[in-house]
């Protein structure tokens, strides 16, 4: 069994090589992988910020994008984002009525 602070490294670097993944697949959409996976780069960044501030750490959110994308969050828009087809905004409201759904039962 390994010690926590073994544990908080291995999952710190997991996050790490995440991150790095996603930056180096800008033409992952975020729309995609919020139908598919229920979060995306905006999450990570959501995410990052508040497991700062849990620890008495003051992180803005912008800062917390550009960690994740690599870059301020309107260039990586500006350089990457497409506009999101009809077909992944339908897909994308109907993964939110499930998830309702499934949260009312």
């Amino acid at each position: 069994m390994m010690d926590e602070r073994l544990q908080n490294e291995i999952e710190a670097a997991a996050f790490r090589r995440l991150v790095e993944h996603l930056r180096n697949h800008p033409e992952v959409q975020n729309i995609e992988l919020m139908i598919t996976a229920d979060f995306c780069r905006n999450c990570l960044a959501k995410w990052l910020k508040a497991e700062a501030e849990a620890r008495g750490v003051e992180l803005d959110y912008e800062t917390a994008r550009e960690q994740i994308y690599g870059m301020p969050y309107a260039e990586w828009k500006a350089k990457y984002q497409t506009e999101a087809t009809p077909e992944q905004l339908k897909a994308y409201e109907e993964r939110q009525k499930r998830k309702q759904e499934q949260a009312s039962q």
